[in-house]
């Protein structure tokens, strides 16, 4: 758990910051795959994004991180002052892939994105052993087995402070075990201020997030409103 002290200083720092999404839309490949998402998320607040394949969470996670661009609407990141300024410079973005590379060993890895986001948090040591892999960090990366490597993948959001987790399928590889781990570990960024906006098809344990349903291979309009961690009424930006 945050020490007390640490968790206060995060909510002084994430106290006013809020993600607003209006009316947004977006493509691949040139094909419209979304479009009129609007939401608003602030610290304390976690979304979830349900629905099929094709039906865009992916896309949408791309684009909130910076990696593609949006075909429409707005994206409004506001009240981050010179700490964290930009939404992209403020998020942990996890993807489909780990974002490692196999030759390097594990330690190698983590202390190269510790090293790269800078505003550091947990130590590599520190962040493996909570992710239950302490003693592997002189391993290859591509040594490590499916779940090993996801869990490295998520040491990775330990390492350096971030007030936004954008997860794509985090849970994806993980043994139960890891995923109630992992559970705690959200909990926890929330609970000291944190933001998390989540895709997903299976549940993950985040008490208190709204729901924003995307259907099919095209949606159209999604509205969610979180605000200080807890679920209210859909409702316009």
């Amino acid at each position: 758990m945050l020490r007390c002290e640490e968790a206060a200083i995060r909510l002084s720092m994430w106290g006013a910051m809020q993600l607003a999404v209006v009316d947004l839309a977006g493509e691949r490949g040139g094909e419209p795959v979304f479009s009129g998402i609007s939401f608003l998320l602030v610290p304390h607040g976690s979304l979830v994004i349900t629905g099929p394949n094709g039906a865009g969470k992916s896309t949408l996670l791309r684009v909130l991180a910076g990696l593609l661009p949006s075909a429409g609407g707005r994206i409004a990141w506001e009240g981050g002052g010179e700490d964290w300024p930009t939404l992209a410079g403020s998020a942990h973005y996890l993807g489909h892939l780990n974002a490692m590379k196999p030759a390097l060993t594990v330690a190698e890895n983590l202390a190269f994105w510790r090293a790269f986001h800078g505003s550091h948090r947990a130590s590599v040591i520190e962040a493996l052993d909570r992710v239950g892999l302490s003693g592997t960090g002189h391993l290859p990366f591509g040594y490590l087995s499916t779940g090993q490597k996801r869990r490295v993948s998520i040491a990775r959001l330990l390492v350096s402070r971030r007030p936004l987790w954008l997860l794509d399928e985090p849970t994806a590889g993980l043994d139960r075990a890891s995923e109630a781990q992992f559970a705690e570990m959200m909990d926890e960024h929330l609970a000291s201020g944190g933001m998390i906006v989540a895709a997903t098809h299976l549940p993950l344990g985040l008490s208190g997030a709204k729901t924003l349903e995307m259907g099919g291979r095209r949606t159209h309009g999604g509205h969610a409103e979180v605000l200080d961690g807890a679920a209210t009424a859909p409702g316009g930006l």
